[in-house]
């Protein structure tokens, strides 16, 4: 019995993608396959961000391809290959930005921030081109994460660039203030600064952009939900009981301006002692995952609350770059992968497709 096409394609429904959990067949992942002989060749394209994981599925993929009779010799090319995806009815993609995608919490103090900047950096540790947008106009955080300062260059007096730092670039209003000065305005004004913020900044074709919301539900949340082509949102909480009260609220509030929910990420979920070791939850134990089952959404993952993302985090360099190979970094990383693969798995914008209909009259 001679191997063929059909018969690699089968090989190949047995192949699990570790990061979508579907076989590479079912997950429309193969492109394409090739016969000569003895010889195979598979191209496998994936929709996500997968520096790290590109040479396991590789072998997995060749594994698979070996054990059939006749096969000589495997070459398999995999790829990434991230699109634009629908988002808000009504709301037009930006040109430069493929996915945007909103970070939130219901109330401050939950380490919205934090998650929002590792997020951004693990993306682009898997090989993403990422954008970080800095929208808590009160309390802009992500020049001191993110370690960069400085005034914008802008080329043509209307725009401006980001600045830019470990690979991802960087738009905040903090970058144009004095950092002890206080933003006394009031709603219509710092929305109006956050559209400006997003829309005159000459971003650089990103795949995703990171848009750190300020907590709560209230006038900027609304126009980033009803101006704002957002993919998806990722609700960040705390286990305690008031953390997850507000949480939910942000959660409805996206789901009424129907904007998916991509998951939920519990902070502070374990204190670990920094000289014994010990991990108690002095937060409460569970309750992300309980939010997650009451509305249906997934777990992306519970990071510790530990010194050192901390301290990380306001060196300028947080966890994700000062610490890539460790624990916690790798806790980001999966929680980006799963982002990053919701949004694979959303509907692709077809906007592009229709023709425009312009109507004269002669």
């Amino acid at each position: 019995m001679s191997t063929t096409v059909d018969s690699v394609r089968d090989a190949l429904s047995r192949v699990i993608d570790p990061n979508t959990g579907k076989d590479l067949i079912a997950g429309k992942s193969v492109k394409n396959v090739q016969l000569d002989g003895g010889n195979v060749s598979i191209d496998v394209e994936l929709g996500y961000p997968a520096k790290s994981q590109i040479d396991g599925i590789r072998q997995h993929v060749i594994d698979a391809a070996r054990a059939l009779p006749g096969v000589n010799n495997v070459s398999v090319n995999v790829s990434v290959k991230i699109v634009a995806h629908a988002v808000q009815r009504g709301v037009k993609l930006m040109s430069n930005v493929r996915n945007i995608i909103a970070v939130a919490s219901g109330k401050g103090g939950v380490g919205k921030s934090t998650t929002a900047v590792n997020l951004a950096l693990a993306l682009s540790a898997e090989g993403a081109r990422v954008g970080l947008l800095d929208a808590d106009i009160y309390g802009p955080s992500q020049p001191m994460m993110m370690g960069v300062s400085g005034r914008p260059d802008s080329h043509d007096g209307k725009t401006m660039e980001p600045l830019e730092n470990h690979g991802v670039q960087v738009a905040s209003i903090g970058f144009m203030i004095d950092p002890d000065q206080p933003m006394v305005w009031r709603g219509p004004i710092v929305t109006q600064a956050l559209q400006q913020l997003l829309e005159q900044t000459n971003w650089r074709d990103l795949d995703y952009l990171i848009v750190d919301m300020p907590p709560g539900t209230g006038d900027v949340q609304l126009t980033l939900s009803q101006k704002v082509p957002v993919t998806g949102a990722v609700i960040v909480t705390t286990p305690q009981d008031i953390a997850l009260l507000d949480a939910r609220k942000g959660l409805k509030m996206f789901e009424k301006v129907g904007i998916p929910i991509l998951g939920i990420v519990e902070n502070m979920s374990m204190h670990v002692c920094s000289n014994c070791g010990h991990a108690e939850p002095i937060f409460g134990q569970g309750g992300g995952e309980t939010m997650c089952r009451d509305f249906g959404v997934d777990f992306l993952g519970a990071l510790p609350l530990t010194m050192s993302i901390r301290e990380q985090a306001d060196s300028g360099r947080p966890t994700v770059v000062a610490d890539p190979d460790g624990q916690v970094a790798q806790i980001y990383r999966g929680i980006a992968r799963k982002v990053a693969v919701k949004v694979a798995e959303k509907a692709k914008d077809m906007t592009s497709k229709f023709p425009s209909i312009v109507i004269k009259n002669d």
